[in-house]
């Protein structure tokens, strides 16, 4: 089974773009992490990374038509694209996707609390650091092995 880390605009930055919010770890360690912990749980992961939300879009699209579940970090585009939240909802339909954030969007500016994405997602993860992808991962996994 293959399982899709997609991150949107300015994840590209982890580890730099304000650390104090985002923390140290840059999006290559996330990557290595989740290569690691998918080994273990005998799934295969591929992440994806694109300041650009077309191509979100289209990657969600490959997603839904490949029948793989999808772990996104939407960055900004979370409040603010439809185009994204209708693309998610096809794999919402099949595998399922799980939003995630690094910090909790609920205790930060108000504009940040509303998202498009998470009335259809499988579930949300804010606020837990890089670990919400490592948990959204296997979520994932036992979801579509018939586990959860």
């Amino acid at each position: 089974m293959k399982i899709l880390v997609l991150n949107g605009p300015n994840l590209n930055r982890l580890g730099t773009r304000q650390p104090e919010v985002y923390g140290a770890v840059t999006l290559s360690d996330v990557e290595m992490q989740l290569a690691e912990h998918a080994e273990r749980l005998g799934v295969e992961v591929e992440c994806r990374q694109s300041n650009h939300e077309g191509d979100l879009i289209d990657w969600a699209h490959e997603a839904a038509d490949e029948g793989w579940p999808v772990v996104i970090n939407p960055g900004g585009l979370t409040h603010t694209s439809v185009a994204l939240r209708d693309a998610l909802a096809e794999v919402a339909d099949g595998a399922g996707f799980v939003e995630v954030h690094i910090s909790n969007v609920h205790a930060r500016e108000p504009f940040r609390q509303h998202s498009y994405l998470s009335p259809i997602a499988v579930g949300v993860i804010a606020g837990l650091g890089t670990h919400g992808y490592t948990l959204a991962l296997d979520f994932c996994a036992r979801r579509n092995n018939g586990n959860g």
